[in-house]
């Protein structure tokens, strides 16, 4: 095949079609390199399980070590890149001092994910063991990967939050943005198809089920018709909050008291006090408060019991 013509039809496209190209700019973190990144966090945190070798006490010192300085590495050069893009003033100076601020973070990051971990556990009745949630479960790669990014998104760094996220996006099919807050003790329960938007916050001890969406209602839009950045447009959700397969919760001023219980399907775009229950009876969208000692709804309805009191 002669490609000369094609050839010449992509060289004009490439000085036409502008937006989508990058041409003597500032050199760009690759994908190949943030996803190493991504999966050598994935190591320091979870030291042993995912090795090709058992690894010992002994070997452990010297292999973290190595992984520490491996990891600093990377990140200070793609740091580098993002910042050098984005025409911060000393981007070298600053990217060694992020990348040191964020590798000291690691020890109180393993303490947040084993709380996951063992919400996850406790919070499925399949799981035989942690080492099963660990190396089985995409909840535990995506949350942990999010909270490493947020420690990035809060120090303004461009580009590399959001390319470490849509990693474990790109694994787990769950979009977690990297600017929301998350407390501890957080599980999604099959992962798939979950959506929780930039200014999202999230309470301790919440369990989601996958599909569930925290998003946004609209966006506020300058004079330009653009949208404007920085604004809170997600949900709140309190501690102790359960929501199941598919809700969708929108909305910045929208807020899913504690303690409450948000069923399959369900679609809300206002806030619901402490302690309730919504759900759907028939085509009616129901919010109540929930019973004393109520663990779920006291199912009465076919309809209430496909909707909380299941399983797989």
């Amino acid at each position: 095949m002669n490609f000369d013509a094609t050839l010449q039809a992509l060289l004009h496209s490439y000085e036409t079609a502008g937006g989508i190209n990058h041409f003597d700019g500032s050199n760009l973190p690759s994908e190949a390199s943030v996803n190493l990144l991504a999966s050598e966090c994935m190591h320091l945190l979870f030291p042993g399980f995912f090795e090709a070798a058992p690894l010992t006490r002994d070997a452990l010192p010297g292999l973290t070590r190595l992984r520490l300085e491996t990891v600093y590495d990377s990140l200070r050069s793609n740091l580098e890149k993002c910042l050098h893009f984005s025409g911060s003033p000393a981007p070298s100076d600053r990217a060694r001092e992020i990348a040191e601020i964020v590798l000291q973070k690691l020890p109180e990051l393993r303490r947040i994910v084993q709380t996951d971990v063992r919400a996850a556990y406790s919070g499925d009745p399949a799981a035989r063991s942690t080492e099963e949630i660990i190396l089985a479960y995409p909840c535990v790669l995506v949350i942990s990967l999010q909270r490493f990014a947020h420690e990035l998104y809060k120090l303004q760094v461009p580009l590399l939050p959001r390319m470490i996220t849509e990693y474990a996006h790109e694994r787990t099919g769950t979009d977690i943005h990297p600017g929301a807050q998350i407390g501890d003790h957080f599980f999604i329960d099959h992962c798939t198809g979950v959506v929780i938007g930039e200014t999202g916050r999230i309470g301790c001890h919440v369990k989601i089920y996958q599909g569930v969406t925290l998003g946004a209602k609209s966006f506020e839009v300058d004079n330009n018709g653009n949208p404007i950045k920085g604004v809170k447009r997600h949900p709140d959700i309190g501690d102790h909050v359960t929501i199941y397969a598919h809700a969708t919760i929108l909305g910045g001023d929208t807020r899913i008291g504690s303690h409450s219980i948000v069923g399959a399907n369900v679609w809300l775009l206002e806030s619901i006090p402490d302690n309730s229950i919504a759900y759907y009876k028939n085509e009616n969208l129901v919010v109540r408060s929930r019973r004393k000692k109520e663990a779920t709804v006291e199912c009465r309805t076919q309809n209430e019991l496909e909707a909380f009191n299941w399983s797989i």
